[in-house]
């Protein structure tokens, strides 16, 4: 039988169990997967785990309430005592695991294919703010069991300090799965998150004085769809039959439109060294940035596309890399790879990282590479593609020459 204070306490159970779920994903993959377990097995076993401890009564979890700063608002913010939800959550995560080791339950892996290279790295700079995210594991982790195929993608640029970025690559993907339209509606849910992201960062910056932003890119598959969305100037692209196909324009505050909503706003967007949003952020839109809300908007693009299984493979990436290699040499640096490597792509990424370096990037550099047909496949179609072309002046004047990678290997 729940006290009064309990049952006052019951009107916010459902913010108490996403924040208990946000806390769990955010930790438990990374904790059971440098332990060996696949992702598949690990994602699967969190969510079992997750099940068992939301048949308790979360309240008795709950720490303390903080209210909001703005004036007049009168929410709170529930905040949960970690130590103790961890060490439930842990020992129900003991407990599946000995009953899955009786009798293992099936774990549907994806239909499709997926290959993903990343690679990343600090370059010159004094600290490393990248963060990125990888999770084909989406439907296991987050329990959801119909027949449709979900994998979830991000790349984060941080800024001004590596908390907003850390922020993100924690809780935007949850967002996702959390969000009341995953199923019917996912474009909406993966635009929306981003902008949920942004206030619940903001909240916690506030709390803690946090000053730093980050841009952010993501894709979502789900069967045949592709859905992105962004804040900022980290980029997807797509290649499709060897060509670069673009996706999206990122938030740089020299755009027209980005920059009469910054000017209608008040603010103002002034050049030094390059185009800056009231002289500080060469980017319009970013999760974070509280100092400069709301000039640096948390509203996210988004957009969607059919995918009809003629798709190479996605590459998402930071500034670092695309202010230096130009989405056509990200065709011809790939299949220059898988020639050297006779159609091994998992170190694509690498290879990509070294010539945005090479090409004079000083910056922090990640690159996500998700191959959706095998690389011996694409490598295969480049080939077919090369000798069908011969060597005439169609294939010479060609932006994506194939024929540059055949002789690059021959050499």
């Amino acid at each position: 039988m729940l006290s009064n204070s309990e049952l006052r306490s019951a009107v916010i159970n459902s913010e108490v169990v996403a924040q208990f779920k946000l806390m769990v994903f955010c930790l438990s993959l990374p904790f059971l997967t440098s332990r060996g377990f696949s992702p598949l097995l690990a994602a699967s076993l969190i969510h079992a785990a997750v099940d068992e401890v939301l048949r308790t009564d979360l309240t008795e979890f709950k720490k303390q309430s903080v209210e909001t700063e703005e004036e007049g608002d009168e929410e709170r913010l529930t905040l949960l005592d970690g130590e103790s939800l961890q060490r439930c959550f842990f020992n129900k995560l003991r407990d599946v695991c000995f009953e899955w080791q009786k009798q293992l339950p099936p774990l549907r892996p994806l239909k499709r294919f997926l290959l993903v290279s990343i690679h990343a790295i600090r370059n010159i700079r004094r600290k490393m703010e990248d963060r990125h995210v990888l999770l084909p594991e989406f439907n296991q982790l987050f329990g959801l069991s119909d027949d449709i195929d979900r994998a979830y993608f991000a790349v984060f640029d941080g800024h001004g300090g590596v908390d907003a970025a850390n922020y993100s690559a924690t809780h935007l993907h949850v967002n996702v799965g959390l969000h009341e339209e995953i199923v019917k509606n996912p474009a909406k849910a993966l635009k929306c998150s981003f902008q949920k992201t942004d206030e619940m960062f903001l909240s916690k910056a506030k709390r803690e004085r946090l000053r730093s932003g980050t841009t952010g890119v993501s894709a979502l598959i789900v069967g045949n769809k592709l859905h992105i969305a962004w804040l900022g100037d980290s980029q997807v692209m797509l290649v499709q039959q060897g060509n670069a196909v673009t996706l999206m324009e990122p938030h740089k505050p020299e755009r027209e439109d980005e920059r009469a909503r910054i000017e209608a706003l008040g603010g103002c967007v002034t050049y030094m060294d390059c185009w800056r949003v009231n002289g500080t952020l060469a980017v319009s839109r970013a999760i974070g940035d509280v100092c400069q809300k709301p000039y640096i908007s948390g509203d996210a693009d988004g957009d969607s596309f059919e995918l009809t299984g003629s798709e190479d493979y996605l590459l998402l990436a930071c500034d670092g890399f695309f202010d230096a290699i130009k989405p056509y040499e990200v065709v011809d640096l790939v299949l220059d790879h898988l020639m050297q490597t006779k159609g091994v792509g998992l170190k694509a990424a690498e290879r990509l990282v070294a010539a945005a370096k090479e090409n004079g990037s000083s910056d922090n550099i990640t690159v996500l590479v998700v191959f959706l047909r095998d690389p011996q496949d694409i490598l295969a179609d480049c080939l077919r593609d090369t000798k069908s072309l011969g060597a005439g002046d169609d294939a010479q004047g060609s932006p994506f020459n194939f024929l540059s990678c055949e002789a690059a290997a021959t050499q």
